[in-house]
């Protein structure tokens, strides 16, 4: 299993890793995100910053890197980094197919994605995949499932993705909508051949919005490994857009708010993967303080009522520009 390799690692921030999202294309949701990346956004400079960011990643030991085909050019990215770095040998690469990327790397078009989860897109995607990835992909996962998604109950794309799974690959899914764990515990029934076709699953979860919380660990329970996205609410959780809560934490800890809100992700006995969705190497040195951030029970409680309803946090969320 590609987890293992993770599992092996000793450094202090091995199960801390780094999703593209934010540097793979030129518009995206996260707050800060225009004064971050400044006015450069083409491809090179993309690739550049993407680059920047993996050396100091995998110089800090994270060891799990998150792309996808929405995600603009970020497998194009990663793939060129790999290969420039041919002693790197143990990243773990998970890369999610079921969105197309239609902005035509511009931060204004009227769709940034076309979401399609059947069996037509999973082929092209795959090849589009192993083309630019080839033999260094070990996580496929279906990229954001909900309740209603024919990812669940297509047979022929079951099969598919079994055979995928036999061919080597980890299959798994990504979840996103106020009923993440819905869709987690249908996916967890999904069988083929009497065995269970998903071994990871991929959701939001941060102080804002914890409603996964339990399936995740019901998930953990069966087997799957979990890696949690967004755990900075798209940067609502970062220093200028945190709540007081947050900010008095991190105060009292010394460190930033970005590495309290990932802390207390990183406390939750089922995650074994925290996505860092930073766009610079400051922000990625930032948040891998969160290993080191101790909370007390007080100032978890504190966090703990944060915790929004779950169509209140993703109807603000829906809301959030494409900077």
């Amino acid at each position: 299993m590609p987890f293992a390799r993770l599992a092996a690692a000793t450094t202090p921030t091995c199960h801390l890793g780094l999703g593209l999202a934010a540097v793979g294309r030129p518009g995206y949701i996260n707050l800060g995100r225009d004064r971050d990346l400044g006015a450069d956004r083409g491809v090179e400079a993309l690739r550049t910053r993407t680059h920047q960011l993996l050396d100091a990643a995998y110089a800090q030991g994270v060891r799990y890197v998150d792309v996808a085909r929405s995600y603009g050019r970020s497998e194009e990215f990663l793939a060129d980094w790999l290969t420039s770095r041919p002693d790197v040998d143990d990243i773990v690469v998970g890369s999610k197919w079921g969105y197309t990327y239609t902005a035509d790397w511009t931060t204004d078009a009227e769709r940034h994605e076309v979401k399609d989860h059947g069996v037509g897109t999973y082929e092209r995607q795959r090849a589009e995949t192993a083309g630019v990835l080839g033999d260094r992909l070990d996580v496929y996962q279906i990229h954001s499932v909900t309740p209603d998604s024919p990812a669940l109950t297509d047979k022929e794309l079951h099969a598919r993705l079994a055979e995928a799974a036999a061919g080597g690959l980890t299959i798994g899914f990504s979840t996103s909508g106020p009923a993440q764990a819905d869709a987690v515990r249908a996916a967890l029934a999904v069988e083929v051949d009497g065995a269970p076709l998903f071994r990871t699953v991929q959701s939001t979860y941060n102080v804002l919005e914890t409603s996964a919380g339990p399936a995740l660990a019901e998930a953990h329970d069966a087997g799957l490994t979990v890696i949690v996205k967004e755990g900075m609410a798209n940067g609502r959780l970062a220093g200028p857009h945190a709540p007081d809560a947050v900010r008095a934490v991190a105060e009292e800890t010394g460190l930033g708010c970005d590495a309290v809100a990932l802390a207390v992700v990183l406390r939750q006995p089922w995650a074994r993967v925290v996505l860092s969705g930073a766009a610079t190497v400051a922000q990625l040195s930032s948040n891998l303080h969160a290993a080191v951030v101790d909370l007390e029970e007080d100032q978890l409680t504190r966090l703990a009522a944060l915790s929004e309803e779950p169509g209140a946090y993703w109807e603000r969320r829906g809301r959030l520009p494409w900077h």
